[in-house]
């Protein structure tokens, strides 16, 4: 037997001390790690650079697995997420267990993740397309471990009764070909010690760890016992592993030691001692393990097996340690073709149907394969059937004869106002009136409202079973929503903040089938969006009030604003191939449409981050490149346009490069961007709850507009630039005034404003006029700008004007331009 020896390897602090877990790419490029402190740690192989730190982590992950292209992570929150290796970003939440996910398993192909977690059923999710999902239901309690065979057509579940299930997935519906008893012990879902069955490489057996501290070998014909690593671990064994090519075996156990075992002789060849090793991995090409610790240590063991049987690594794959007459290595065996089709059940129509079903009978012998050159499959000595559209039928990541799936890019959809999960905790909504945030329990949910102004408004908190997943504020209440769950349909709650009845919130379900997108809430209606299409409008206190199929789905947002709803969709397919954004809105009181499926203003390769009604009442969006627009004549059909009120990437603040800072928006009231500053590259708001700032607007022009390059132009010209831009602000501020006025009764304070505002612009214009008279090319420019004023009064300043600069020509032609008017009036 091997003695104990100790190389001397430096820890990486990957997280805190807790449940920490690791794989490598299947490159061997990358090392992923997840633990107790809900970031994700990507390293880099053989680098001594700090891992990349991804803080998407939607809880507190308990174990990942990756391929080269991504990465997927499941917590103790019950989320499965997908990641991107080359982004180090979340892709998209793969599946979501109403209890904890314990473990997770990746296909050889990198198609479909399988789920262990504290429900009795295993999930078994498509990566490309996570609606496609295989229930697995035959085990009655909650589940620890699963592993997935070398061809994909097998998957092992252990579950913590000490029966391990095995399926198999090579037909369309999943099938229980054996249930596994009296190797591994029942243990519970928390504990370290490991019950998981380890496929060996070549797929004749699996591995598992047996109730005397053993791992014998169950060979997957008969399902019976074989060869034995034994006496290795004084302790419970934590985790072990097959190296890539299944000749030899690797084991940790609480015993404090790291064992390498020789496949084909169960001998011990080397043994080390690392204490509280909860997770290891072989490397993918070289002779290395590394693993991690319950104190969130990583180490790397370089040169495992010891130089002399270190060339064994390189072999090909090695035969699983079994009791001669097992039969032969499936995966050598079948290393040459590609596993068996899933076949599909046959259609009305099928090929077979209409020509016979025993034609294919007689057909056997019609090719015959003499020259040994593979015509007919060596186990079947027949033609071609239809398998070959089992892949199109079925939706394959890779169809039949090299034909391309696509599919469009569609903007996705998102609660405007409302922030992803963080640990247990996420905003539901986030606005002026105050915040709505929620806490994962576990077993259900806790919802806390917060006010700003608390003389008129009383915080409330409250249990939450249903799962509340998005929320509305407004002065008059508080609305939520959930998502159906097994036979309960999906629901909205709403809550006044005060009223004079008895009965003081009401609920109401949708039809079954449908998933509710959006919700909005405004002084006279709640609005929800759901995943069939449907634009469902309520009154305040539950009556349905309108029902309508939208044009353009799926849904991405909607908001509303007294009788007035702003729904978003995706639309028509661009030449990037991606749908475009586009935007209607209604007028639910007077069942009137006043724009229809227009397109939302966005940047190349930009989505649109919030959306929302500003205090006066008109749309407003604030794009990915940090832009906020307005929406400007949207009560005119067809004449609506999106102007930009400010981009915050121009700010002072960010002037030199002097802070690093992105902005999530919140409100625009007062003629005001209200938003939340994020440092430090974090992309939305988290608890404490942050402070809001304001900005005010600052409309996107050319720095200089003037092409004079004499001394006074230039001393001139950041003035130029100030006046400029306050005459193109005021008039957009004006023209929503104006618009509002045009369609709603106006009082004497909002016609005194309006008043206001044009005499800003003249006077903004007037300055302009100073300084150009102050020019030498003073003419053209000069009286185009007297053709801007709002006001014919202002013409008789702007001659007063011309004159204290001694242009008596310019003077002459503003009175000829203000006698035109009067004849035009």
């Amino acid at each position: 037997m091997a003695t104990t020896t100790q190389q001397r390897i430096v820890p990486r602090y990957a997280h805190t001390a807790g449940r920490t877990s690791l794989a490598y790419s299947w490159d061997g490029k990358y090392l992923i790690t997840v633990g107790s402190n809900e970031v994700i740690r990507k390293f880099t192989v053989a680098s001594e650079d700090e891992p990349v730190t991804i803080d998407d982590a939607l809880g507190r992950n308990v174990a990942v697995v990756a391929s080269d292209e991504s990465f997927i992570a499941c917590s103790e929150s019950g989320t499965i997420s997908l990641f991107s290796m080359a982004t180090d970003t979340l892709k998209q939440l793969l599946v979501r267990c109403t209890l904890s996910s314990r473990d997770i398993a990746l296909s050889p192909d990198g198609d479909w993740v399988a789920v262990a977690s504290d429900e009795t059923v295993v999930k078994v999710v498509n990566v490309e397309d996570n609606r496609k999902i295989m229930n697995l239901r035959s085990q009655p309690q909650s589940v620890k471990h699963v592993a997935f065979h070398p061809t994909g057509n097998y998957l092992a579940v252990s579950c913590v009764d000490g029966v391990i299930y095995i399926y198999s997935l090579s037909t369309e519906e999943p099938e229980l070909v054996k249930k596994v008893d009296g190797i591994i012990k029942a243990v519970d879902a928390e504990s370290e010690v490991c019950s998981k069955a380890a496929w060996h490489p070549d797929g004749r057996a699996f591995a598992a760890q047996t109730p005397t501290r053993d791992i014998i070998v169950v060979d997957r014909t008969k399902w019976e016992t074989h060869k034995t690593f034994a006496s290795g671990h004084t302790g419970d064994i934590t985790d072990f592993a097959w190296c890539p090519n299944g000749a030899f075996l690797a084991s940790a156990g609480t015993d404090g030691k790291l064992v390498i075992w020789e496949t084909e002789e169960q001998t011990i060849i080397a043994k080390y001692d690392y204490r509280h090793i909860v997770s290891l991995a072989w490397h993918p090409k070289h002779n290395a393990i590394s693993f991690t610790t319950s104190r969130g240590e990583l180490y790397t063991l370089p040169n495992a097996v010891p130089d002399d049987r270190a060339f064994r690594l390189k072999l090909t794959i090695r035969p699983a340690p079994l009791l001669s007459g097992s039969g032969p290595s499936t995966v050598l065996e079948n290393r040459s073709k590609p596993p068996p089709p899933r076949r599909r059940a046959g259609s009305v129509d099928s090929l077979d149907d209409i020509l016979g079903g025993g034609m294919d009978d007689d057909l056997d012998d019609f090719i015959i394969d003499d020259d040994g050159a593979g015509y007919l499959e060596p186990s079947k000595g027949r033609k071609r059937g239809s398998e070959h559209l089992d892949a199109i039928a079925h939706g394959s990541k890779r169809p039949a004869y090299g034909m391309a799936m696509w599919s469009p890019e569609i903007h996705e959809p998102f609660q405007p106002g409302s922030t992803p999960w963080k640990g247990k905790r996420r905003y539901l909504c986030l606005n002026l009136i105050g915040f709505v945030w929620t806490v994962d329990q576990d077993t259900h949910h806790t919802v806390t409202v917060e006010f700003y102004d608390r003389d008129s408004y009383r915080d409330f908190h409250l249990p939450d079973p249903y799962l509340y997943d998005r929320a509305c504020l407004n002065e008059g209440g508080t609305l939520f929503s959930c998502q159906p769950k097994g036979e309960n349909p999906a629901m909205i709650f709403y809550r006044p903040h005060e009223t004079w009845a008895t009965r003081v919130d009401w609920r109401t379900s949708l039809p079954r089938g449908e998933e509710i997108v959006s919700i909005a809430l405004s002084e006279s209606y709640i609005v929800v969006c759901t995943s069939k299409g449907y634009v469902r409008v309520f009154t305040l206190f539950g009556v349905p009030f309108r029902v309508y199929r939208q044009k353009h789905t799926p849904f991405v947002a909607c908001a509303s604003w007294r009788d007035y709803i702003f729904v978003m969709g995706n639309g028509a397919v661009g030449a990037d191939g991606k749908t475009q954004l586009t935007y209607s809105i209604e007028n639910v009181k007077r069942d009137e449409t006043l724009q229809c499926s227009d397109v939302v203003a966005l940047p190349p390769d930009g989505e649109a981050r919030n959306v929302f009604f500003s205090s006066n009442g008109d749309p407003v969006i604030y794009d990915s490149e940090g832009v906020l627009l307005v929406l400007v004549h949207w009560r005119q059909p067809g004449q609506a346009k999106w102007v930009p009120l400010l981009d915050t990437r121009t700010l002072d603040r960010l002037a030199g490069g002097r802070k690093e800072e992105t902005y999530w928006p919140v409100a625009v009231a007062q003629n005001k961007f209200h938003c939340i500053i994020l440092k430090g590259g974090e992309k939305h708001p988290y608890f404490p709850r942050p402070l809001l700032s304001e900005f005010d607007f600052k409309v996107p022009l050319s720095t200089n507009s003037t092409t004079d390059s004499t001394a006074t132009t230039t001393t001139a010209a950041p003035k130029t630039d100030v006046l400029e831009e306050t005459y193109v602000r005021e008039s957009v501020l004006l023209a929503l005034q104006e618009d509002f006025a045009a369609h709603t009764t106006t009082d004497a304070q909002d016609r005194l404003e309006m008043s206001k505002r044009a005499n800003g612009i003249d006077k903004a214009l007037l300055q302009l006029l100073g300084l150009e008279c102050q020019s030498e090319d003073y003419g053209p420019k000069a009286l185009e700008i007297c053709g801007l004023f709002r006001q014919r009064r202002t013409l008789e300043l702007a001659i007063k004007v011309a004159i204290r600069f001694n242009q008596g020509v310019l003077a002459e032609k503003i009175g000829e331009l203000r006698d035109r008017m009067k004849v035009e009036e």
